[in-house]
């Protein structure tokens, strides 16, 4: 299995641990990853202030992508948004297409429309599938409660995005219950990050990631988990901030799935970058630490008690 990894602009500048640690998962997978150093931004910053930038944007990577005969594998579900979207309009447009193959053939390239746009969850749950990670896996988790957070550009619109049901999504939480942990149920499971609004309207942005944040926590969570680099600096670094703002002192730390994965294969913690992540996720690793100490013990006490049995035998 093999793919174009997108990284986009935010990850490789932002929030390094989420790209090490899906390159350290999908390692264990089997999973083939090829970079392409000509990509570029996918056009999101554009798409309301010159479409036809932003197609281009999105078209010369799905263009460079098709070129080596590959689907592109996103890990920010904005950047997947956009490529998707960008794929369906010139699917419905043929003037479109023409007109953006006219520039991208002046670098000797052209958008034909081969190329599919995944999203890393997407790849992990049907193209995978979860039996085949559980055999990757060498414990998992016991009494962790985890609130997943969908993210709005994996979920809408859903005749572009095609991710999974808007309304009632499971994708993501068999994912994470196929670590052993618990999903739990939680109102704001859909809600908005807050994402857009900061650097635009900060307060509002606290205030949306905050309601988020607090409902997790109401509903018996103990992490929020994201797989998208906007709404994991929003609950990891923006909840910093708020704590230190709010005169708040009860955090909702955040994991990125692929941490979280990360750890039930025994992948080291400095690869899955657990330590750059700004609230502390110690926590889980103590928790699944103790749940391999009572197998061990499990294991040494089944052992003595069959060669007790084997010694009696003999006799």
């Amino acid at each position: 299995m093999e793919f174009a990894l997108f990284l986009g602009c935010t990850i490789p500048a932002r929030l390094n641990q989420y790209e090490f640690s899906s390159r350290a998962v999908l390692d264990k997978l089997g999973v083939k990853l090829v970079d392409i150093r000509d990509f570029n931004c996918c056009g999101y910053p554009l798409r309301n202030i010159d479409f036809k930038l932003f197609m281009l944007s999105s078209a010369r990577n799905l263009a460079l992508a098709e070129k080596r005969n590959l689907d592109v594998m996103t890990l920010c579900k904005c950047c997947y948004g956009s490529l998707k979207k960008a794929v369906l309009l010139m699917r419905e447009n043929i003037s479109l297409k023409k007109e953006v193959n006219a520039t991208l053939e002046k670098e000797g390239l052209t958008y034909e429309g081969r190329s599919e746009v995944r999203h890393l969850l997407s790849v992990l749950h049907k193209d995978i599938g979860i039996e085949s990670i559980k055999e990757k896996m060498s414990t998992t988790f016991k009494g962790l409660r985890i609130a997943t957070h969908y993210g709005c550009h994996a979920l809408r619109p859903s005749q572009v995005v095609e991710f999974d049901n808007p309304v009632a999504p499971k994708l993501f939480d068999e994912l994470v219950e196929a670590t052993g942990a618990e999903s739990v149920e939680w109102q704001m499971k859909l809600e908005c990050c807050g994402a857009p609004l900061w650097g635009v309207h900060d307060g509002l942005s606290m205030d949306l990631t905050l309601r988020k944040l607090e409902d997790g926590k109401k509903s018996g969570a103990d992490y929020i988990c994201a797989a998208c680099p906007y709404c994991q600096i929003q609950f990891d670094r923006v909840q910093k901030m708020i704590l230190s703002q709010r005169n708040t002192s009860h955090p909702l730390p955040s994991v990125l799935y692929t941490q979280l994965l990360g750890l039930t294969m025994g992948v080291d913690r400095k690869a899955l970058g657990l330590e750059s992540n700004e609230i502390p996720i110690g926590g889980i690793v103590e928790l699944l630490k103790k749940e391999e100490e009572l197998a061990q013990e499990k294991a040494l006490a089944g052992q003595k008690e069959t060669e007790k049995e084997k010694a009696s035998t003999s006799r």
